[in-house]
């Protein structure tokens, strides 16, 4: 809902509760615009008199249609916006998406955003391609309401296992370099899951799960609104036994929202979250060709392990006074993992534990002023995370290619590391007519690590080891970009970017091999986009985005003959593709959906030793190809996921041919508030690969999909004088 000036610069809004009400406080007297929109309905408007000192009470009923496109993002400026004012790409996986499949891992729903992959490297663990090869670099910066979830030094590729995704209210991909508004970290894109709200009745919710491999999950909530008081829990209890040797898992996930409305235009939102994961897999579990082709449900490496421990609390802070927002949002981290890594058992067994507290703040300034036509947003963050790291040198017990036992030995590593950054930036966006729209934005990062360690400095040997040392680097990125609204049918946008990355603290500390990590430089990467969207007849949806990305200093390991890894800069790497969705709804109860990409990921200058030069390869784990197509009628959607073929070394000796899945989803009513969900996934039982790779001394490994399963839930919903 919003409402808008006769001659506004911006709109003001608010979300409606449960049961369609709302409250704009703070609009001044006048003559005024209410804009009613909601997805799967008709957008309505209707011109209104407000008078000074008087509440206007307005009601609107909404018809239904075919809405196709998300019309308002968040990420994009860290605050909701009108996707036609959005000079980005922003892929949403909507709430009704993740209430409908009931996703048992993030790769199930990803794909359904052209330009994302996301792969399972074991139980809920995953890797992630978005403009980027699929990598476990720190390359994309994962939030929870708009906060990261881990801070910039101690980035972990799985962060989506340490939030709630089933029973989040929606996912939004940012594509593309976001340094200028997020900071380090934000290259390849930004990922941001949202809690649900609470409903303004009483409700509650229930829904127990069963299905392949023992698979078993369990999703309780319960939710209602008392005076300004709202308050919401969700539950997570999901375990397996594992489809393949040694690998199953358990997960317990818990968040609770408290939306308190403190009058006078300030809301207050606080949310905690925490998450417990033990997994007997700690990665892709590879085999080599013809395990995998024979006997795939074999596992060389059941002695791996991952324990996670997570927890988040952020408490978000808003005023409204007039045409000025304030927005203030502490926040407190903690997680440690333990983990015996299976990708290295074979040439670098080790067993870690490895944390870091948080505490820091996310404070900015909204400030519209009309006459201008302009909006700027002024904020800083800071973030101050002390952890540390403790490495243990492992002895493998091995019979044949299966690793069945390990004793640990000498510490390698044992050091604290504190990480701080404190960072300023400014966002300025203006209409310089109703259909043009402008932004710019430039944000400085200083960051800085502060090791020591408790071993002494070692400079030769597999595990070097640097002397205690501080580490700091200092970044200005900007921003620009426009877009043009020619009408509902056609929206178009441009931006260029330059984002940046600090290596981590694993990168810099954990020396391995290398010669030196300490002096490793940060990531820069330049990017331009254009792209276009709209919507036709109501029953058609669409976008399109090309980009082209230059990615220099870029943090990659090499692999060495032997399959020891050194983690170097490149010299550069170049990032190009087209993206694309196309929604149709072709009658009243069947949606066609698909979601295409086309990419290319070159090495343009690397050589990591004097014999060696990669220059002008494709970059490995980079399909050149991605397609989801998804056909739904009443509740029953058929879907087929293709992924392309890829090189498995940076030699391009090697290539995976890729695969395609057939996936069939169901949810519907059975009886009242009763709904049956049921999925099959992989129905064809085609034999793939989560991931594959080629080294010198091993040959081909590939870590084999999950074949053909069947989940079957039930779910109980109960609204108060609402309908379920």
């Amino acid at each position: 809902m919003a409402i808008r000036a006769a001659a506004p610069a911006f709109a003001l809004g608010a979300l409606t509760d449960s049961a369609g009400r709302y409250t704009i406080p703070n609009v001044p007297a006048g003559r005024h615009e209410i804009v009613a929109q909601h997805v799967g309905f008709r957008t309505r408007s209707v011109w209104i008199d407000v008078v000074a000192g008087e509440t206007t009470v307005v009601q609107l009923v909404l018809e239904e249609r075919a809405v196709l496109l998300p019309s308002v993002v968040v990420s994009a400026t860290r605050e909701r916006q009108r996707l036609a004012e959005t000079a980005a790409s922003v892929g949403v996986i909507s709430g009704e998406t993740l209430r409908a499949q009931k996703p048992t891992h993030p790769s199930e729903v990803m794909g359904q955003i052209p330009g994302v992959w996301v792969s399972v490297t074991g139980g809920e663990g995953h890797m992630t391609s978005i403009r980027q090869p699929k990598s476990t670099n720190p390359v994309y910066l994962f939030l929870e309401d708009g906060v990261p979830t881990r801070s910039t030094g101690f980035f972990n590729h799985n962060a989506l296992y340490e939030v709630n995704v089933p029973q989040a209210e929606r996912i939004e991909v940012l594509k593309g370099p976001a340094t200028a508004l997020y900071g380090s970290d934000a290259i390849g894109g930004v990922v941001n899951v949202e809690t649900r709200a609470p409903s303004f009745d009483p409700s509650a919710e229930a829904y127990a799960e069963g299905g392949a491999s023992g698979y078993r999950r369990l999703l309780l909530a319960a939710s209602d609104t008392r005076g300004g008081n709202g308050l919401r829990a969700d539950v997570n209890l999901t375990a397996t036994d594992g489809w393949r040797d040694g690998t199953g898992y358990d997960r317990q996930s818990a968040t609770l929202r408290w939306d308190r409305d403190l009058g006078g235009g300030a809301v207050l939102r606080t949310t905690l979250t925490a998450s417990r994961i033990d997994q007997q897999t700690a990665g892709a579990s590879s085999l080599l060709r013809d395990d995998y082709v024979n006997d795939p449900t074999l596992n060389y490496t059941p002695i791996s392990l991952r324990e996670v421990r997570a927890a988040r609390l952020t408490s978000a802070f808003e005023k409204l006074v007039g045409a000025t927002l304030v927005s203030i949002t502490p926040f407190a981290r903690w997680n440690e993992m333990a983990i015996l890594p299976n990708w290295s058992l074979t040439y670098d067994p080790t067993y870690y534990t490895t944390g870091h507290s948080s505490a820091g703040v996310l404070a900015k300034v909204r400030r519209d002023f009309d006459r201008l036509r302009m909006r700027v947003i002024a904020g800083f963050d800071v973030d101050h995370s002390p952890g540390g790291r403790t490495e243990h040198q492992v002895s493998a017990t091995r019979d044949g290619e299966v690793f069945s036992d390990y004793a640990l030995g000498d510490v390698i590593y044992d050091y604290d590391v504190t990480f701080r950054s404190i960072s300023p930036y400014l966002h300025a966006e203006t209409n310089v007519s109703d259909r043009l729209h402008l932004m710019a934005g430039v944000r400085y990062d200083h960051m800085a690590y502060r090791y020591d360690s408790e071993l002494e400095p070692l400079s030769t040997g597999r595990w070097r080891r640097p002397a205690d040392t501080r580490v700091s680097y200092d970044y200005v990125s900007p921003k620009l970009g426009a877009t043009y609204d020619f009408g509902r049918a056609l929206n178009v946008y441009g931006n260029h970017t330059r984002g940046f990355r600090a290596p981590s603290e694993g990168q810099l500390f954990r020396q391995g091999a290398a010669a030196n990590t300490t002096g490793l430089e940060p990531v820069i990467a330049n990017s331009t986009e254009l792209g276009a969207r709209g919507e036709l007849y109501d029953r058609v949806g669409y976008s399109i985005a090309a980009y082209s990305m230059t990615v220099e200093n870029d943090v990659l390991s090499y692999v060495e003959a032997d399959g020891t890894r050194e983690t170097q800069n490149a010299g550069e790497t170049l990032h190009r593709g087209i993206e694309a969705g196309l929604g149709v709804r072709l009658t009243d109860d069947i949606r066609a959906d698909v979601s295409w990409s086309l990419s290319r990921h070159t090495y343009e200058a690397w050589s990591p030793r004097p014999d060696v030069d990669y220059a002008g390869n494709r970059i490995e784990s980079a399909p050149g190809t991605l397609l989801n197509t998804r056909v739904g009628w009443k509740g029953v959607a058929l879907e087929w996921n293709r992924i392309g073929s890829y090189w498995l070394d940076a030699e391009n000796t090697h290539r995976y041919d890729g695969h395609g899945l057939v996936n069939i989803h169901a949810n519907v009513p059975v009886a009242g508030s009763v709904r049956v969900v049921a999925r099959m996934l992989n129905i064809m039982d085609t034999r793939f690969a989560e991931s594959a790779s080629y080294t010198a001394v091993r040959g081909e490994e590939l870590a084999p999909g999950m074949p053909r399963s069947v989940y079957v839930g039930v779910q109980y919903r109960w609204n108060q004088g609402g309908t379920p």
